[in-house]
């Protein structure tokens, strides 16, 4: 008998969260059947415009694994109460539950996340993490896994979490014949901050952290040392950590570095050599950029380079 998945969906889903997984399913010789699902059943439209037929919740039957795709009113509004009564029916009988992108929302708001690892795309986790305290969200990570919910990251990354599913249902060999087939990594190397972007920090409340928040958006390559930064707005360089902390939960010099760090990628993305990268983005030499590319996003300059830049013709 194949194991059943449920896909909870709604209005304005993002269909990549339910098709990449559905497709690994597909692709695992029988072994699952999945099934689409909404509170009432009936069509419900993607947030691209393609229609889903979908089967009502009180018509699913049994359902071994739920998953709760994502989209962006998840994050923008509070979960409809029709839809978290239905993932709240769903979980209640399923074995495993799991979410993609900004489907872990849901999970939230239901409450089975608190004291779990969890994950959801990159540039929600922090909302994720101030909405849901309780939660210990993992901001870097493709998919997570925490005793029979699984949750990941954006969009994409359900790919990611479904092949890990198939490993742990069926073995290595299953995973890595259907990862082979759909030409992707059976696991993918790095994680979230391969594509996310530092430039991205939400406007600070407080003015003295906007000020050197500007500072080095407009210069990443300028000198921000501690004692630069505590000159610059007549503070302390301990009260700047603390601020940086309390706001943007990292430390200053571990937050500039990720700034550099993005304007290298870009750099390199745009056909600078590594050590014109290095010392323009501020990080100054090759060892150093290598060192920042291990620590934040788990490859070397060189394979992000040959992975993710454009080929151009000379």
């Amino acid at each position: 008998m194949s194991h059943r998945v449920g896909f909870l969906v709604c209005d304005q889903v993002t269909l990549l969260d339910i098709s990449g997984p559905v497709d690994v399913l597909h692709n695992a010789e029988g072994r699952y059947e999945s099934v689409l699902l909404s509170p009432g059943g009936g069509l419900v439209r993607s947030s691209s415009g393609i229609a889903l037929d979908t089967t009502a919740v009180a018509d699913a039957g049994p359902i071994d694994t739920l998953v709760i795709p994502g989209g962006e009113h998840l994050v923008r509004h509070r979960v409809d109460a029709e839809l978290l009564d239905a993932a709240r029916t769903l979980a209640a009988t399923a074995s495993r539950v799991a979410s993609v992108c900004t489907g872990a929302f849901v999970l939230a708001e239901l409450g089975v996340l608190d004291g779990r690892r969890a994950t959801t795309h990159w540039r929600h986790a922090a909302t994720l993490a101030h909405r849901y305290p309780h939660i210990d969200v993992v901001a870097d990570a493709l998919y997570v896994s925490d005793g029979p919910y699984l949750t990941s990251a954006g969009i994409s990354a359900g790919i990611d979490m479904a092949l890990a599913l198939l490993e742990h249902d069926h073995g290595p060999d299953s995973a890595r014949a259907v990862a082979r087939e759909l030409v992707v990594y059976l696991q993918r190397p790095g994680g979230q901050s391969q594509f996310s972007t530092a430039l991205d920090t939400p406007p600070p409340r407080i003015p003295a952290l906007r000020t050197i928040i500007d500072a080095v958006h407009a210069d990443p390559a300028a000198d921000h040392s501690a004692t630069t930064l505590a000159a610059a707005v007549a503070l302390s360089p301990r009260q700047i950590t603390r601020l940086f902390q309390a706001e943007l939960g990292t430390t200053p010099a571990r937050w500039i570095e990720r700034v550099r760090l993005d304007l290298a990628q870009q750099l390199i993305l745009n056909g600078h050599t590594i050590t014109a990268a290095a010392r323009r983005s501020g990080l100054g030499s090759d060892e150093s950029l290598r060192r920042a590319f291990a620590r934040h996003l788990g490859l070397t300059p060189t394979d992000y380079k040959h992975r993710f830049a454009t080929t151009r013709e000379s």
